[in-house]
């Protein structure tokens, strides 16, 4: 093998260890530490801690404040320890895991810091996605020929070494800094130069996969960012020789059995009252048919509205991945890109966009939105222009300073003004419909709209998926998004499952396809019975106010009274949920509406909703199984019915993309809460954007690549969020499940390497629970224990 094979070879390596990282206006939550879920839990976050510096576990204090509210079981906790070998009472055990944590390595490299800071002026001035006035020079060249042409006027970067004299292609520069040390220490060397700077690495690493435009026009990689990086180094004289200190903490072993307490505590009572519904569901008569059927996403924050809206009147609730199963290329009436609107475990297969379908409402809009652009623009190029800056301020900065004044003092007013200004704009679902049927054109290398066998294709894989047997005059598919002001961080609130943007475009698609009179037809063949009178609609739920808005400007005259008794329901509904969303952020309860429209509409808010904080479950199975149940928000629920299923496809393919999504969500919360610094973002108080892809902590650094303290923290050192791995609990024979995770080497990866657990409810054995142990073996149930007499006692049982 060549050396420069070799090279390349060791980059492809060290770089699994690095999390991608996806720009911040389309947030994707996703496992900090992806690269390390071949291994152990405990031994990923080992390596990770030496690699990246982040803590894995709660602290001794979270723990100690878990167990004083009950939320770890005391029994349980006793019994792990126990079984991992400590005798001392959990208090002393809290003491001794606080002192040893506290020994931390606060050794700092000045070379490497400089080498940093210098680093990242230029990863920003490069890697800008439109923020910046001034471009870098000669950026379409790619990075590493752009800092090889402007390097020696950096009056930061020594005049030493390689950089002298750079090679033109920079795996010779690589080569040239590697030479002086052993081939095996070329992946340890080229691995802590990629944690150096884990956020800008993963952004670059993501970037460069996606291939899309700015990647295209822009190119960086991962060989040009280490070219120029190690080229850096040796003009600082710094030791690149790998660390060997892998220092294994020692309060990581007892830290590990509280946690498994702490899940095995959460776990017991979610699947205690999934096997004691599963057992009741069949005993009551669940037939009749519906009012209307309403399909959220399975997004733990639906599970709040969907429990209210179904205690309003005759309806059903549903859970389905938000982008509905359609993995399309988005582009809006207004928008000049287009965006991705399906799970980053996909790719694109069609181009969807916005057509007119209704010409004055269009020239409405256009002129209000012409107007509202034109006047933006005008107040960007003022507010960034040297020569008009001052007297822009001068002029106007009354009239700044009264908006901030009232975003300030009365957001809730401003909320009510916008929502009056909002009607003057006509929404693009008002005049637009998304073109779904096949243009016989394409969009880059995705074909423009649907043909019809795949319109068929996907409605029907979605009523598998769900269970559905029997249709409502209405059925509802209700995408979500947020509602913020003045916050980097909005995307990371809308549909995960549509790469952090709105799923109301993915609704409209789906209903669309559902009303195409071709499309019943062949769902009928098929064995869907859907009656003559069911009219599908899209809607959006605002995840920060709880108002479900409906598209429903085309609903037949026939259905004006449901249309209007579910509008009249889902405002009811609103008000109970917000009322539950407001007390939990420490509001008043009864301003519920008002208080979230206020925090929607203040600028200065940074805790405008929880997100999807506190998410610790995911249930696949009917609603019959949590109906009626109040599951805090803590809970994804996709809806799934084995009985419809009998080969296992729909279950398939929930196991393979929705699991895995909510295991990457999952994993970003708790790491992000663990240890904020290194895999969250810390404060947004502190934040500065940059570059229209991400925030820094401050005025420079490594771009933050996880969530924020407000959106974690009820304090500094006071989690809201319970830093717990995903509790899986699927309604399910076990056979079909252990087939399932037999075929997937990825999912029976992340359960053997305990990265989140997966527990059955076995509708034909007499609703036993099994318990995922390892190696395709189950811990099988069959007694009931005194302290919990819902929750089958464990027994050791190998599945055949």
């Amino acid at each position: 093998m060549s050396t420069e094979s070799a090279i390349r070879d060791s980059i492809d390596e060290a770089a699994t260890t690095v999390g991608s990282l996806w720009p911040i206006h389309s947030f994707v939550t996703a496992n900090p530490l992806s690269g390390f879920e071949d291994r152990p839990f405990g031994e990923a976050v080992e390596q990770a801690a030496t690699l990246l510096g982040g803590r894995g576990y709660p602290s001794a204090e979270t723990f100690g404040t878990a167990l004083e509210r009950g939320q770890i079981d005391r029994e349980l906790l006793e019994a792990e320890l126990a079984e991992a070998g400590y005798e001392n009472d959990p208090a002393t055990l809290l003491d001794r895991m606080a002192d040893e944590a506290g020994a931390e390595n606060s050794d700092t490299d000045t070379a490497t810091d400089h080498v940093d800071r210098v680093l990242t002026k230029w990863l920003s001035a490069f890697l800008d996605e439109g923020s910046a006035h001034w471009s870098m020079p000669n950026r379409e060249a790619g990075f590493y020929t752009a800092f090889r042409g402007m390097a020696e006027y950096d009056s930061d970067i020594p005049d030493e070494g390689v950089v002298v004299d750079l090679p033109e292609a920079p795996i010779e520069a690589i080569e040239a800094v590697l030479k002086s040390y052993p081939e095996s220490q070329w992946v340890p060397i080229l691995e802590e130069q990629l944690a150096a700077l884990p956020g800008w690495t993963g952004f670059i690493k993501q970037r460069a996969e996606d291939e899309g435009v700015w990647q295209s026009t822009y190119p960086i990689s991962l060989e040009g960012y280490l070219a120029a990086r190690l080229a850096l180094l040796d003009a600082a004289d710094a030791d690149i020789k790998p660390d060997d200190d892998g220092d294994v903490n020692p309060a990581d072993d007892l830290a590990q059995a509280f946690l498994r307490a702490w899940e095995a505590t959460y776990r017991e009572d979610l699947v205690g009252t999934v096997a004691a519904q599963s057992q009741s569901m069949y005993d009551s008569d669940t037939s009749g048919r519906p009012d209307a059927q309403l399909v959220f996403c399975i997004d733990t924050r639906s599970e709040v509205i969907r429990r209210h809206i179904e205690t309003t009147g005759n309806y059903k609730t549903h859970g389905y991945a938000g982008f509905f199963g359609i993995p399309m290329e988005y582009q809006g009436y207004d928008d000049d890109v287009s965006v991705d609107a399906c799970p980053p475990i996909l790719d694109p297969q069609h181009h969807i966009t916005d057509f007119p379908t209704d010409d004055d409402t269009q020239a409405r809009h256009d002129r209000w939105s012409g107007m509202r652009a034109a006047a933006d623009e005008v107040i960007e190029i003022l507010e960034a222009n040297a020569a008009t800056a001052y007297g822009y301020v001068e002029t106007a900065g009354s009239g700044y300073g009264l908006s901030l004044a009232a975003r300030t003092l009365v957001p809730g007013r401003v909320h009510d003004l916008i929502d009056a200004a909002a009607e003057l704009v006509p929404d693009d679902h008002e005049f637009c419909e998304p073109l779904i049927h096949h243009q016989y054109t394409y969009s880059g290398d995705l074909p423009v709209g649907l043909t019809t066998e795949e319109k068929v294709e996907y409605a029907a894989t979605a009523f598998e998926l769900m269970g559905f047997e029997e249709f409502g005059r209405l059925v509802v598919f209700a995408g979500h998004a947020s509602e913020t002001a003045n916050n980097p961080y909005d995307s990371s609130l809308d549909c995960g499952a549509c790469a952090g943007n709105p799923g109301g475009p993915s609704a409209r698609v789906l209903a669309k396809i559902c009303n195409d009179d071709s499309v019943k037809t062949d769902l009928r063949e098929r064995g869907f019975d859907i009656p003559e009178d069911t009219v599908f609609i899209a809607g959006q739920h605002n995840t920060t106010t709880d108002e479900v808005d409906l598209f429903a400007d085309d609903v037949p005259e026939s259905h004006a009274d449901d249309l209007d008794q579910l509008r009249a329901d889902l405002a009811t509904a609103r008000e109970y949920a917000t009322a539950e969303r407001a007390e939990a952020m420490g509001a008043d309860g009864s301003a519920g509406v008002t208080e979230t429209e206020r925090r929607a509409a203040d600028w200065a808010e940074t805790r405008p909703e929880w997100g999807l904080a506190g998410n610790a479950g995911f249930v696949i199975g009917p609603r019959e199984l949590t109906s009626g149940c109040d599951l805090d928000g803590r809970a994804f629920l996709h809806s799934y019915d084995w009985s419809t299923d009998p080969d296992g496809d729909a279950l398939e393919a929930i196991l393979t993309g929705p699991m895995v999504v909510t295991q990457w969500i999952n994993t970003q919360y708790y790491f992000s809460t663990v240890d904020n610094a290194v895999y969250g973002s810390g404060s947004k108080v502190t934040q500065n954007p940059v570059g229209n892809v991400g925030v820094y902590q401050g005025n420079g650094g490594d771009l933050m690549a996880g969530l924020p303290l407000q959106s974690l923290m009820i304090a500094d050192d006071e989690p809201y969020h319970q830093p717990l791995r995903l509790s899986t609990i699927i309604h399910a024979p076990v056979e079909r499940v252990t087939d399932i995770v037999a075929d997937h080497e990825e999912l029976t990866e992340i359960l053997d390497n305990n990265w989140l657990s997966l527990t059955v409810v076995d509708p034909t054995q007499d609703h036993r629970v099994f318990h995922y142990e390892e190696s395709l073996e189950w811990m099988a149930v069959s007694e009931q224990t005194e302290a919990h007499p819902e929750m089958p006692n464990t027994q050791a049982v190998a599945d055949d």
